[in-house]
């Protein structure tokens, strides 16, 4: 990351810090602290070589406050159930104070009275946790990163496209694969939808310790997945997307007891001068379909066959 570019990070983090405080009465110095040493800490790995690193490490400070957003979020939903809890007590102690012999119109008034704080306590919870909400929600849409398996997702995908197309003299071979989990369906209907969320992180983690630094793994939707290989010719992508296959073919996830296999198709294409995104994911989107459509657990690359 150059110079300059650093600059316009770390002011783009102070104004957004000083907003932060300004939205929040109640902000701590001790929640700051945490929010600037979490977005240190992220920011140390950011990589040279990502993609759009400037973009990138604001996302990774948008991270940051994200979990402290969630973390407020979940104190003041707490407080609301104790809230709660505390006027049905009270409204319960005002019904007993009615009895003609306990009848103390002095400690009525005061239940009253507390009951009514109460439940502005509880209208203020309410609408702190909707705003809360509604910033969580924002952040999430501006990150490039997926909230699940923690890669690269479709928004950054075609940011990432984009710049590889808009170069007219891409000096490097690339490839493009576009990856399904085979019966992913009957994987959430069999072991439920949390299984399916897990076999997704599972699937991710063996991607990324997979393939090299250089290459990128994006979550395109769904079960879907596209890895963007560089630097590399033909032969190479198809023998480096066959050892992808294997290895998902041979792991395995052990979930509550249950081992959970899976397989994967691919589709691979290759980038030529005058691609764009959508010409680019078509191609492979096809070479996917033949894959699923000849058996799964295959690879079938339009580079030597053509779709």
């Amino acid at each position: 990351m150059q110079k300059d570019e650093l600059i316009s990070l770390v002011n783009k983090m102070c104004k957004e810090l000083i907003i932060i405080i300004d939205e929040h009465s109640e902000a701590t110095v001790h929640q700051v602290a945490n929010y600037l040493q979490e977005s240190a800490a992220l920011m140390r790995t950011v990589d040279e070589e990502s993609i759009n690193s400037i973009g990138y490490a604001e996302a990774l400070f948008h991270n940051a406050y994200q979990e402290i957003a969630k973390k407020s979020l979940a104190s003041y939903a707490k407080t609301n159930k104790s809230i709660e809890k505390l006027t049905k007590l009270h409204e319960y102690a005002i019904n007993e104070c009615t009895h003609e012999q306990i009848d103390l119109p002095a400690i009525t008034e005061k239940f009253t009275e507390i009951q009514s704080h109460m439940e502005l306590e509880v209208n203020k919870a309410n609408k702190i946790i909707t705003t809360l909400t509604n910033q969580v929600k924002s952040l999430e849409a501006k990150t490039n990163l997926d909230a699940l398996t923690k890669i690269f997702n479709r928004r950054s995908l075609s940011t990432y496209l984009e710049n590889l197309c808009s170069n007219k003299k891409t000096p490097f071979n690339f490839h493009l694969l576009v990856i399904d989990i085979d019966d992913f369906k009957k994987i959430n209907d069999t072991h439920g939808h949390v299984a399916g969320d897990k076999v997704l992180i599972f699937m991710a983690n063996l991607f990324k310790k997979t393939l090299r630094d250089g290459d990128k793994v994006f979550r395109f939707g769904g079960e879907e997945f596209v890895i963007a290989l560089n630097r590399i010719d033909d032969e190479h992508c198809i023998r480096t997307t066959n050892r992808l296959l294997t290895i998902i073919r041979e792991n395995k996830l052990l979930y509550k007891g249950v081992t959970i296999r899976t397989t994967v198709s691919i589709g691979s294409t290759k980038f030529i001068q005058g691609d764009t995104p959508d010409s680019l994911l078509t191609r492979a989107d096809k070479a996917l379909y033949v894959a699923k459509k000849s058996g799964k657990d295959q690879l079938y690359t339009e580079v030597l066959h053509g779709v």
